[in-house]
This record gives structure tokens, C-alpha cells and sequence, in this order.
């Protein structure tokens, strides 16, 4: 059964008088528990897809429909409980809260749905990515490699049925980038997420169960 479907998405901005067409009557549907990879040529579209799938921008025309649901014309007040009850975020440039410890920014996303067990569930994902001793520290006090970790277990405090994953090796060398993906996948498989992951990095499609390549606007794999 699809937990993701998109029909018929476009995307076009205006630019001085000028109609630029980013994503062009894309649709797409991903089965539970799939990997998906979105790849592309660089600026061409594939995080504003993630977006328009994510419900955190609206496309131009066509649907999206998460669990069946279609959300392309939900408000933001019904899209944020919706989003953080079945969607996890792992954005290539962290998004920690600075002023938060480890512990306290994977925790915050349970606390907003009042989850009595958030720091029991915080301290499990720390110590699963081998972050334990690390639960006191500012984000400033992390490393890139630890910051993409913290932020992974953010992603999947709420137990997300949907995972977003945009460039998540992407600031990250090349051992790193292996940790976190390592982890990223395990969670995935562990909890049974559907994964949906931009990437240039050939080693990371190569382990998707699904390629899919975006060009000039177009899906195509």
C-alpha cells in the first residue's frame, strides 16, 4: 500500500515577468517501509519536491496524499500536529536549536504531543548512535558528524511513519557520512519508516530500493 502519493505536481515561480517551471506534472507513489532515493543534477528541483511531498510548501497544481490523506490544500495549523506526528526531518544543514542541548532538542517534537516518556526515549536514541555522553552538550559543542546524528534522532523521537532526508551527508566527510547514513538506515529498517532521501552520492543509491532521477523538471527511474 502506498503511504505516498503525488499526482500531477508542478511547481512554477515568477521572476521578473518571467514564468519559471521547476517541477513539471510529476507523479509518483512510494509503498510503506520503501527507501527511496531522489537524484539530480544540482538546482534541479529535488529539495523543492521533498518539500511539496513533505507538506511544507504547496505546488502550483496536482495533489499529494500521505496515508491517504490529501493535503495539498490543509492549513498550516492542521499540516504542523500532521507532520509531527508522522513525519521525521534530517535537513543537510542540522536545524538544531543552538540555545538546546542534545537531549532537550531530540526530546522537543514529543514534548509538543505531550509524551510523558520523551526523555526516556531521547536517552535510547542517543545511546542507539553512540551519543550518550554526549546528551548535555550545546550544538556548538558538537561535531558535524554528532550535530547530523542529534538531529537524525530528533527526526525519529515521534516513531515517523514518513522520513525526509535532504542531503543528509552532504556537510559531512566521507567517514561520517557512512556513520550517519549506517544509522539513518538502521532506525529506518528498525522502526519499519518509509524513507524518501536526496542525494548525490552514488554510494548512498546504491543501497535505496528505488532510484528515482529528476531532470529538466521531470521524474523519471
Amino acid at each position: 500500500m502506498a503511504i505516498l502519493e503525488a499526482k500531477n505536481l508542478s511547481k512554477t515561480y515568477t521572476v521578473d515577468h518571467r514564468r519559471i517551471t521547476v517541477l513539471d506534472d510529476i507523479s509518483l507513489a512510494v509503498s510503506t517501509g520503501e527507501f527511496v532515493v531522489i537524484t539530480g543534477s544540482s538546482g534541479g528541483g529535488k529539495t523543492t519536491l521533498l518539500t511539496l511531498l513533505s507538506g511544507l510548501d504547496h505546488p502550483s497544481s496536482g495533489r499529494v496524499f500521505i496515508d491517504r490523506r490529501d493535503i495539498t490544500g490543509a492549513s498550516e495549523d492542521d499540516l504542523a500536529p500532521l507532520r509531527n506526528r508522522m513525519i521525521g526531518f534530517v535537513f543537510q544543514s542540522f536545524h538544531l536549536v543552538p540555545s538546546m542541548t542534545a537531549r532537550e532538542n531530540i526530546m522537543f517534537p514529543a514534548e509538543l504531543l505531550g509524551r510523558p516518556d520523551a526523555g526516556e526515549k531521547a536517552r535510547r536514541l542517543l545511546e542507539r548512535v553512540g551519543l550518550e555522553d554526549r546528551a548535555d552538550n550545546l550544538p556548538s559543542q558538537l561535531s558535524g558528524g554528532e550535530k547530523q546524528r542529534v538531529s537524525l534522532c530528533r527526526a525519529m523521537i515521534n516513531d515517523p511513519k514518513l522520513l525526509f532526508a535532504d542531503e543528509p551527508t552532504g556537510n559531512l566527510d566521507s567517514q561520517n557520512g557512512r556513520l550517519v547514513l549506517a544509522h539513518l538506515l538502521g532506525l529506518q529498517a528498525e522502526k519499519g519508516a518509509t524513507l524518501i532521501l536526496v542525494t548525490h552520492n552514488p554510494e548512498i543509491a546504491a543501497a535505496a530500493d528505488r532510484v528515482l532521477t529528476l531532470k529538466d523538471g521531470r521524474l523519471t527511474g
